[in-house]
């Protein structure tokens, strides 16, 4: 097996996925964490002044979501067909549009305006969301097929975050929450949910 080493801040983030998917696969990896002090050293160092990275057996590969489909399709986790691959990219690309919009409510420094986008993400954005994606979902618990896929541990990861603001954002969405329960219940990442390193973010 090829000796795997991520390199993110110690954080979720953007190496979150990444580490739900190594956790689900249950491949060993080397999860390094750096301090935002030690970033201007290793920053020109790295393929594109970015992390995560990934090395593998030396090779650096970057791009958060680059590294997350790779760890996906070592762990098996892409899709069993063409099609169904498809569909699972295509269900990670919907979310990135709220994703960021919940980056921007959180990252925000000023008060009054964070009310207000949160407001506005929590009326106006989320609730559409959820409503078109619970329609993805089937309701064995799984977006594509019968099985996991990287786009039901990816829904898991964003839901992770926003319900820490929204607590109840999926009451009354019972496929979402079949496959929030699925994903927890998979045995390596319930063993890194209770694991992993306590961080603000």
């Amino acid at each position: 097996m090829p000796a795997y080493k991520l390199t993110y801040f110690n954080v979720r983030g953007r190496g979150e996925l990444i580490r739900l998917l190594f956790a689900a696969g249950e491949i060993p990896y080397e999860d390094v964490r750096i301090e935002s002090d030690n970033w201007p050293e290793l920053k020109p160092k790295t393929p594109m002044g970015q992390v995560p990275i990934l090395e593998v057996d030396g090779e650096v590969i970057c791009q958060s979501m680059a590294i997350a489909r790779f760890v996906a399709r070592e762990a098996g986790l892409l899709g069993k067909t063409h099609l169904d691959q498809a569909r699972a990219d295509m269900l990670l690309d919907g979310g990135i549009d709220v994703g960021k919009l919940f980056e921007e409510m959180v990252m925000e420094k000023d008060a009054s305006k964070k009310a207000e986008k949160k407001k506005e993400f929590g009326e106006k954005t989320l609730p559409p969301f959820l409503a078109l994606y619970e329609g993805f979902a089937g309701d064995n618990g799984y977006f594509v097929g019968y099985s996991l896929t990287w786009s039901d541990i990816a829904f898991f990861n964003m839901m992770d975050f926003i319900t820490a603001e929204f607590p109840s954002a999926l009451d009354g969405y019972c496929n979402l929450t079949k496959v929030i329960k699925i994903v927890k219940r998979v045995p390596g990442i319930a063993k890194w949910l209770k694991e992993r390193p306590i961080t603000d973010n």
